[in-house]
């Protein structure tokens, strides 16, 4: 008999509700709706639309009731972000978006109480100034009534679960993106929170990937008209969704989780946290069967999306399949832009950011949109080069293939970059990934699949992938020198 799953997947730009059937060894996917993610200022903060979110989510239940009862119910999103409940159980407003300005200034301030050698020793988690120990740090200075004022905190998957299920928990993948785990302990990190005078009383209890919660609430399942089903607490972090539905075997592999965000790393079966990773700026996030994700985050493919709703504002409307064929045109190798450029992060403006850092590096400024959109792309696949430089010398081994999966799989010219780029074989697929790993966790966890390797045995059944050869590798090896350069003197 086939079994039903259900899963929401929240990316940056959007989100989708996904049946999946599970089939023996056989999954099959079907799109059930698609929703906007939007976000806006209200005075002077950016946040999450919460009630339009939660309205989308009721949309997708009522959308999956037909075809039969549902055997689970999960939420993947991206990490960091978190809402709070009040002593009453109710939501204290929308939850604040992270490319939000107000952690800004706040982790020079930090590292000033706590050292980031400690910091990281602690959580084993790259620095990024909207990781959620920053935003709690950012509330206590600018809004410590609310924070006072907190029952508890959940991240953004968490949240959701809650609101099906009434049952307030933070599910460990997503709560090890906080930079408020240790992973090497296995629980909250007390500890530190304590250090900076952060209440670590509103942190939940912790569950495993593949917990199941409870049932959906009844007023929930009565106002979709769906038969009540289990809320499972799945791989709630997206990567680590994607992770598990990595088609990958054996331990020569590295894999890239390709969206707004690129996600670039290994898995391990323990933390590894020592100077190394510090220098190169690696974390340490669980993922699935608790293994560690070992990975580094990447702009992605923001300053794309970035560029192109620019164009948009000033009247001229281009596809991303339009895109990547004039950046397919354009002259290679224009400008060498390294993607994680401070200014790049924060949205707006973004061919006026490229502009000004082409100038800062006495570089040639893009005149076309596919020269900006090919920049975007060499930049990207240079940084991974460096990435896996990187990873390797920490690792102190080489890497023989790197699996992409995600929608970024959908750009093949990026994908043939990487594999140029970094002289390595390039596998793709699958797209979905994420909705994938949401699912197989959700049916590890009611027993239909034994373990991980199982779940990515019926990846390998399932969907198809692509495979790239490295060319033009003297080429790329060149522009890797000059983009090194480059990197270091901004």
């Amino acid at each position: 008999m086939a079994n039903r799953f259900l899963a929401f997947d929240f990316g940056a730009e959007s989100g989708r509700a996904v049946v999946g059937t599970l089939d023996g060894q056989k999954l099959s996917l079907e799109e059930r709706h698609r929703f906007a993610n939007p976000n806006g200022k209200i005075l002077g903060r950016l946040h999450w639309n919460l009630l339009s979110q939660w309205e989308e989510i009721k949309a997708g239940l009522r959308k999956s009731a037909a075809g039969g009862p549902l055997a689970g119910i999960g939420v993947d999103t991206w990490g960091v972000d978190f809402g709070l409940l009040d002593g009453d159980g109710s939501v204290m407003g929308n939850p604040v978006m992270y490319r939000d300005s107000r952690t800004d200034k706040t982790m020079p301030k930090a590292f000033a109480r706590v050292p980031s050698q400690r910091i990281y020793e602690v959580t084993g988690i790259q620095f990024m100034p909207f990781n959620t120990l920053f935003q709690l740090l950012a509330m206590a200075e600018q809004t410590p009534a609310e924070l006072a004022a907190a029952k508890t905190l959940l991240f953004m998957p968490d949240l959701f679960a809650y609101l099906l299920s009434g049952v307030a928990r933070a599910e460990l993948s997503i709560a090890s993106t906080s930079q408020m785990y240790d992973p090497r302990g296995r629980r909250w990190a007390a500890d530190l929170l304590k250090e900076f005078s952060l209440p670590a009383h509103i942190l939940p209890p912790i569950v495993s990937c593949g917990t199941v919660l409870g049932p959906m609430r009844d007023d929930v399942a009565g106002d979709c008209g769906i038969s009540a089903a289990p809320v499972i607490a799945t791989a709630a972090h997206d990567t680590a969704a994607a992770v598990a539905a990595v088609p990958a075997s054996g331990d020569s592999w590295c894999y890239i989780s390709s969206g707004t965000w690129s996600l670039m790393g290994v898995e391990l079966d323990e933390p590894l946290i020592n100077e190394k990773g510090l220098a190169y700026q690696y974390t340490n996030e669980v993922g699935v069967e608790g293994k560690i994700r070992f990975l580094k985050n990447i702009m992605g493919l923001w300053l794309v999306q970035e560029c192109r709703r620019h164009w948009q504002r000033e009247g001229t409307e281009h596809s991303y399949a339009d895109l990547t064929a004039m950046a397919e045109r354009a002259e290679p190798f224009i400008a060498l832009i390294n993607p994680d450029h401070g200014p790049f992060l924060s949205p707006g403006d973004m061919v006026g950011k490229i502009d000004r850092y082409c100038t800062k590096t006495s570089q040639r400024t893009p005149r076309t949109h596919g020269e900006y959109v090919r920049a975007c792309l060499e930049g990207l696949a240079l940084t991974y080069r460096r990435t896996l430089e990187g990873m390797e010398n920490v690792l102190g081994r080489r890497i023989e293939v790197i699996h992409i999966v995600g929608g970024g799989t959908q750009n093949q010219l990026l994908c043939q970059m990487t594999a140029d780029a970094c002289a390595r074989t390039v596998i793709t697929g699958p797209v979905e990934a994420t909705s994938i790993g949401n699912i197989l966790t959700q049916a590890m966890a009611v027993g239909l699949i034994r373990n991980l390797a199982e779940a990515r045995a019926v990846v390998r059944e399932s969907f198809d992938v692509k495979t790239y050869t490295p060319g033009k590798t003297s080429d790329w090896q060149k522009a890797y020198g000059r983009y090194v350069d480059l990197v270091k003197a901004s």
